[in-house]
Parts: C-alpha cells; structure tokens; sequence
C-alpha cells in the first residue's frame, strides 16, 4: 500500500537533485528501522541549516562515504520529526512541502505546526474551486 502525506494523497516525491529520503528512493518513505522518522519534506534555508550544525546535525557538509552532496540553500531534503520541530520551536523551521511529507509525522510534530510553514499550498484558498 502506497504511503500517504499529511493532506490525505499519495506521498509525493520530495527530491531526487539531491537524491533524499531514509530508503534514498526521492520521498520522505519510512519504516520501522528509520529510528529518526525522517518524514517532513522540508526546503532548507541557510538559517536552518546554521541551526541544525548547532544542534549536531551538520547538513551541509558533504559526506561522500554515505554518498551525501551536503546541502545548500533551496534544496529540498527528508528531515528528522523531532529536529525539525526543534527548529521550529527555536524559530527558525525550513519550510515544509505537505505533499511530499509522510502522514507518520503527525504521531510526533502537530499538523498545525506543518501548516504554518507550507509553501505548497496557497494562503487564500478561496481561488480553489
């Protein structure tokens, strides 16, 4: 059974430039051996990034051995729940792609939380009939 997001479709590939996911197959898939739950989708910027070396999770940079580029600015990448909800609550959450982020997400971040940071999907949905 295809895995879903958190607005209720088909999980959405999150990236493959770079090739992201705990499985590396493009999306935020996971499974109970991704102890991390590394299913929000998330668009990094440089604050996030910054605030992730400080907590201990170097992103950007690479790590050929694990076939990691390191990631800059823009690039869209399957982060952890909890780290990312830790940036949130220091201020600084990377956007979020809701369709291309497991609905697994929601036993550990607040849909509300992910909502508040969506680039997918547009403030006024009044336009969508």
């Amino acid at each position: 059974m295809a895995e879903r997001n958190v607005v209720g479709g088909e999980l959405e590939v999150c990236s493959t430039e770079p090739l992201t996911g705990f499985y590396r197959d493009g999306c935020c898939s996971t499974g109970d051996d991704d102890r991390g739950s590394h299913t929000i989708c998330a668009v990094v910027t440089a604050e996030f990034l910054e605030h992730q070396k400080s907590i201990g999770n170097n992103l950007s940079s690479p790590m050929p051995m694990y076939g990691f580029p390191g990631l800059n600015p823009g690039d869209r990448w399957c982060v952890t729940a909890r780290n990312w909800l830790q940036a949130h609550r220091d201020g600084v959450a990377a956007p979020v792609v809701l369709a291309a982020t497991n609905e697994k997400v929601l036993s550990i971040v607040d849909l509300s939380f992910l909502k508040e940071n969506a680039v997918d999907v547009p403030s006024d949905l009044s336009g969508l009939e």
